[in-house]
């Protein structure tokens, strides 16, 4: 392999040397500087056009360093170098948590079989920073950590790619024959991912880019018409896919069809896996698009979701390309969300990575992707493109009192939701003054760096990162301590700043009703407190926004809060145990508190306990007369009774 990539380098610098021996013209722009600079010289280095070097890192990382980061799928600077061995030395992944029912009905129990798989062999796209290391003669370090070195290394793979296929090679050779490198680099195993990898990248190119990155540096792809020459993606030989009849994606993206298996796993007519089936929307509305990273491989996902005794969702979207596996259909039931009311009514994406162990970032191309399947999905299904119904995991709250410090976090503090609801075409927009009574969260990501720690293990601190999360404190002071969630940390007085601990934090996008302002702080209420967030007007952290709040009726001291809003007992037939309401105890809602309403809910339990229906008044929607309003309780969403609140505008 050594050998076979020296020739195709020197091929590179041969093409090089041809195309730097050409008179330079006299109009020629000033060089570039600083880090538009080293897409330029490192574009004249190796022979390539720079608008696709441009176009690749931005397509891979916004151009963005993440301060030597790697991305959750364990890729290195701007031009996305993978390292499979960091990745594989990542420790268990949240779908194996013990303390956590994916399916969250207590009417069926369930437990977690744990998959063991031979691990599959790394693929190229995984090790795409040893090759560069290799390819121009640097350490695998200094491509970690110097944004340079990274570019150089990306422009050498691009052009030792473009050597492969045969492809015309130096800077000023024409962009729209680099189509077939462009796919290579995209790592896609796949002829219909590496296309699409390739049709964004071109896209880009014609629609141009400008930014600041997160180091503070000034980038621009000017905007160019490019017609790529799709023929070139032939040489690379890859599988094509088939595209089946039914499978729910949108025609652009690269989809493929992996079925989860529905089968018996027994005589016990309650021992099958690994989803239900169902006929929505037609008989349960889907309300929720739920966002999960995989906490593992793509590769090892995949493995998870066909093993009948584990769990399930409906999508898993891989980091390199945005490659897209579908595995249940919309009309059936997966078991993801460890909330039966919310699985019953939510679409589940998958997106390989990790909250945190380290990557602190997901890629551009899986951004694109996912949020072009939820606008997709969104549009078929009548799914608001808001914060109320596009949710990650860690939004999720425990259906009884018992699971809530069991739910997981995921897809973390680093999901760039700000981004990613831009890409959806809906960005936060902020209406009003303080007296409109709400605030929309919204810090700027990249400035907004929490110190977190335990990404890696224990106190460790994480490196610092963008975030979408803003940190709550118990007073307008942030030496205060920050807030308590009982249900997430029963024994401590106080959440803490380790990774995983969300007890006290907003999420980008959320909506929470104003308590009180002092100077540059504000109040929000949250989980029976008043957290204080710093808000200052020169630097805002969210946007003043007005809606609809809900607050206990007149006479009313307190009044329950709800993780599921099932029916009342009356409504279910002969035959069929009644769920019970179980309140959350652990939490109070009090006169005087005011919380933001996402949607209103019907009482709605999907009764789905045996295999192929066979219990009473299995597969059947159980329907109540009791209505519920679902609320930005603390970072999750809890519901309650519509009978014990009033709802009225926020406006203060």
């Amino acid at each position: 392999m050594r050998r076979r990539v020296s020739v195709r380098l020197l091929a590179v610098v041969a093409a090089t040397a041809i195309a730097a021996s050409a008179p330079i013209p006299a109009s020629a722009e000033p060089e570039a500087t600083g880090r538009q600079g080293d897409y330029a010289a490192a574009a004249t280095e190796f022979g390539v056009p720079e608008s696709i070097l441009l176009g690749v890192s931005y397509l891979e990382s916004r151009w963005d360093v993440n301060g030597g980061a790697p991305s959750t799928s364990g890729g290195y600077g701007p031009m996305h170098l993978t390292d499979a061995a960091y990745v594989s030395s990542l420790p268990g992944g949240h779908h194996d948590d013990a303390d956590e029912d994916p399916r969250g009905d207590d009417s069926r129990p369930f437990e977690v079989v744990p998959v063991q798989t031979a691990p599959a062999p790394d693929p190229a796209s995984m090790r795409t920073l040893t090759a560069a290391a290799e390819l121009i003669g640097v350490s695998e370090a200094s491509l970690r950590e110097d944004p340079a070195v990274n570019i150089r290394g990306g422009a050498a793979l691009l052009a030792a790619y473009q050597s492969g296929v045969q492809g015309p090679t130096g800077a000023a050779s024409d962009p729209a024959a680099w189509f077939g490198a462009v796919a290579k680099y995209s790592g896609a195993d796949n002829a219909d991912a590496a296309a699409a990898f390739a049709d964004e990248v071109y896209a880009t190119i014609a629609a141009g880019a400008a930014r600041t990155t997160d180091d503070g540096e000034a980038v621009t792809l000017p905007a160019r018409a490019v017609h790529p020459i799709r023929d070139w993606l032939d040489r690379l030989g890859l599988r094509k896919l088939a595209r089946p009849d039914g499978l729910e994606c949108p025609v652009e993206l690269s989809c493929e069809w992996i079925p989860a298996p529905y089968q018996s796993l027994g005589a016990n007519p309650t021992a099958y896996g690994n989803h239900d089936t169902g006929n929505r929307p037609q008989q349960q509305k889907i309300e929720y698009i739920v966002i999960h990273s995989t906490e593992g491989s793509y590769n090892g996902t995949i493995n998870m979701v066909q093993d009948p005794t584990y769990v399930s969702w409906n999508y898993t979207l891989r980091s390199v390309d945005g490659h897209i596996a579908q595995h249940v259909k919309a009309k059936d039931v997966a078991w993801h969300a460890g909330n039966w009311y919310v699985n019953a009514k939510a679409i589940g994406l998958e997106h390989e990575g990790y909250a945190a162990r380290q990557g602190a970032w997901f890629t551009e191309a899986m951004y694109r992707s996912s949020a072009k399947l939820v606008r997709y999905l969104a549009l078929r299904l009548g799914i608001p493109l808001d914060r109320q119904h596009i949710i990650g995991h860690d939004n999720v709250n425990g259906t009884t009192p018992a699971g809530v410090q069991g739910m997981h976090w995921d897809p973390g503090p680093y999901w760039d939701w700000s981004h990613y609801f831009d890409l959806l075409g809906r960005p936060f927009r902020g209406v009003g003054t303080p007296h409109a009574g709400l605030v929309t969260i919204n810090p700027d990501y990249e400035s907004n760096q929490p110190a977190f720690y335990g990404c890696v293990s224990g106190t460790t601190p994480c490196v610092l990162h963008g975030s979408s999360s803003v940190i709550l404190h118990t007073a307008p002071d942030a030496a205060s301590p920050l807030l308590a969630d009982k249900g997430r940390n029963p024994t401590r007085p106080a959440s803490t700043m380790l990774i995983s601990d969300h007890g006290a934090r907003a999420s980008t996008g959320q909506q929470y009703a104003v308590a009180e302002i002092q100077g540059d702080w504000t109040a929000i209420w949250y989980l029976g407190q008043k957290g204080w967030f710093y808000n200052p007007p020169s630097a805002p952290s969210a946007l003043w926004s007005l809606g609809f709040i809900a607050t206990p009726k007149a006479g009313r001291a307190t009044v329950p809060v709800y993780g599921r809003a099932y029916p009342e007992a009356a409504a279910y037939p002969t035959g069929v145990p009644v769920q019970a309401l179980a309140p959350l105890t652990q939490y109070t809602f009090a006169a005087g508190e005011k919380y933001s309403v996402g949607l209103f809910a019907p009482s709605e339990y999907y009764r789905s306990s045996t295999f192929a229906g066979t219990s009473p008044g299995d597969w059947t929607v159980i329907s109540g007369t009791t209505k519920y309003a679902q609320i930005q309780f603390g970072h999750r969403i809890a519901y309650v009774n519509l009978a014990d609140v009033d709802i009225r505008l926020s406006l203060r």
